[in-house]
């Protein structure tokens, strides 16, 4: 498969680019800047320069075109205030939905986050709740779209080593899951078209990657 990466320079992204080119897929790493080339061309990713923030649909879908699917694994990051964490977790999400839309791209897979279901807890820092509140908006459009979209939510990302063994359901209890753990549950949901249509939450657990995906997909098994 040929998948294009938002938020290329990402570290779940670029975990995520790794392991498609190990898989054989082709990785194409959208990215703000030429400073990130060589790092996503080292994981094996084709560079393409494209801020999201600052383009439109038709730039999009021309550096889209010819994929089979999309991945939406940017983020305002640390430091950004909630002016960013709209145009970008929400702006940009959409952005790429319509991009990809446009370029007869039908497969999207949108990287979100626990909590993005509810109004934040009362107390919840402003700018930690805007991003959810962003997240919630991307997650409500995505599911507008004419699409084959699976949203995925994991929990408190973390540096850790993977394990290969998680917890992914509909709805589990918070947690925290190694970023490198998130790559390989999407690279299984990206090759698992049945998986379109489902919102899924995502920690470490105990049931191998691959065994996780298959149980969600077909739950009589």
């Amino acid at each position: 498969m040929r998948i294009a990466v938002a938020g290329g320079h990402g570290k779940v992204a670029r975990h995520l680019a790794r392991a498609m080119a190990a898989n054989g897929d082709v990785p194409v790493a959208l990215i703000r800047s030429l400073d990130q080339v060589d790092d996503v061309t080292a994981d094996g990713a084709e560079a393409v320069i494209l801020d999201l923030e600052r383009c439109n649909a038709l730039d999009v879908a021309g550096v889209v075109s010819g994929a089979d699917a999309v991945v939406f694994a940017a983020g305002a990051g640390p430091g950004s205030g909630t002016k960013r964490k709209d145009s970008v977790d929400r702006g940009a999400a959409a952005m790429l939905a319509e991009g990809a839309h446009a370029a007869g791209v039908r497969r999207y897979v949108l990287i979100s986050s626990m909590g993005a279901d509810a109004a934040p807890p009362p107390g919840t820092d402003d700018v930690f709740a805007a991003y959810l509140q962003a997240k919630t908006a991307s997650e409500l459009d995505l599911r507008s779209r004419d699409l084959d979209w699976t949203i995925l939510r994991p929990g408190k990302l973390t540096d850790d080593e993977p394990t290969g063994l998680v917890r992914l359901e509909e709805s589990v209890p918070r947690g925290a899951v190694p970023r490198a753990d998130v790559a390989a549950v999407l690279l299984a949901l990206l090759h698992e078209p049945a998986s379109a249509g489902l919102v899924l939450e995502l920690t470490s657990g105990v049931v191998p990657v691959a065994a996780a995906v298959a149980a969600v997909v077909d739950p009589a098994d």
